[in-house]
């Protein structure tokens, strides 16, 4: 099988991401909520221009075959430290045919790798019950003070299957 790479997307390659997210989609739920062209021109679109996001994806043989996020937020800036910032790891995807060999450790590897070039404070995850050992091999750990709130989504703005 062929080495993989893990790397930032190129400027390129942005609809080739978009079609990741919306197999994923697809994969889960069996169907989407929009025209899948016009979702992946207006995915490319944010993409390309997204500051408060960063992708890196998975490469074989120039085939894009995984992808993962980090959005990154500011943080309010202290008499210390004036430009404060967190991440958290977002949409992480692996083609089902390239999944259960270590790609999903690579691309967490490479966002962290990334979140510690970027000087990100912590990054975290809200995992899927089958990824935590990915995380804890790479060094997440759970936090007593770390916790959430999931407010009531109007019916319109629910994921599918909520």
């Amino acid at each position: 099988m062929s080495e993989v790479k893990f790397r930032q997307p190129q400027d390129a390659e942005w609809l080739d991401v978009a079609r990741l997210r919306w197999q994923w989609l697809t994969e889960e739920d069996g169907q989407a909520g929009t025209d899948r062209g016009a979702f992946e021109q207006e995915f490319a679109r944010w993409a390309a221009a997204a500051h408060s996001h960063r992708c890196v994806v998975a490469v074989r043989e120039r085939e894009l075959i995984g992808m993962a996020w980090i959005a990154i937020t500011p943080r309010v800036p202290t008499p210390l430290v004036l430009d404060r910032s967190v991440g958290d790891v977002q949409s992480v995807y692996i083609v089902p045919e390239a999944r259960n060999s270590g790609i999903g450790s690579g691309l967490v590897d490479a966002l962290l790798l990334l979140a510690d070039e970027l000087g990100l404070e912590r990054v975290t995850v809200h995992s899927t019950t089958r990824a935590v050992a990915v995380y804890q091999r790479a060094g997440f750990t759970p936090s007593q003070r770390l916790m959430h709130f999931e407010p009531e989504l109007p019916p319109e703005r629910r994921p599918p299957g909520h």
